[in-house]
């Protein structure tokens, strides 16, 4: 990567952040003096951005990226839902509870939400889907089981 920290005058604060997001994305438990390294600015500077994105929201929170070994064992699909206005919040607590769900968007289009189900097999994620599907307020569902991962960020 290149270094145009602070200190180079065509550099701004958002680029700089945009940098050092892009590298806690790759891996959140790199020590801040390697960040520093990368980005050429001090360590007292990264603590200081972390610690404005983190005030700021822009950063809410560190989590674990799952491995290749748990990837090859886990099954996923995304359920796409029509539901009834009505009985959206119901709905979507009903939804929540679900543990294999990781995810729920509400969309546009011919779909009002897109469910993220992961489960251990096939059988599993199939009653999974099930569920949704037979849950009052869901009028309908599509399902799509995900075969590879091409790109994750």
């Amino acid at each position: 990567m290149s270094a145009d920290g602070p200190s180079n005058p065509g550099s701004s604060k958002r680029e700089l952040d945009a940098r050092l997001l892009a590298l806690l994305r790759q891996d959140s438990r790199v020590p801040v003096s390697e960040l520093a390294h990368v980005l050429n600015v001090s360590r007292a500077h990264v603590y200081a951005s972390i610690a404005r994105m983190e005030q700021d929201g822009t950063i809410d929170g560190y989590t674990v990226r799952l491995g290749e070994a748990y990837e090859r064992r886990t099954v996923r699909a995304h359920v796409m839902m029509t539901s009834h206005p009505k009985l959206m919040v119901e709905t979507q607590e009903a939804l929540a509870a679900i543990p294999e769900l990781t995810g729920l968007h509400a969309i546009a289009g011919e779909y009002d939400m897109i469910a993220i189900v992961e489960a251990s097999s096939l059988e599993r994620l199939n009653d999974v889907i099930d569920a949704i599907g037979m849950m009052p307020g869901i009028d309908r569902t599509t399902s799509a089981v995900i075969l590879a991962t091409r790109l994750r960020r």
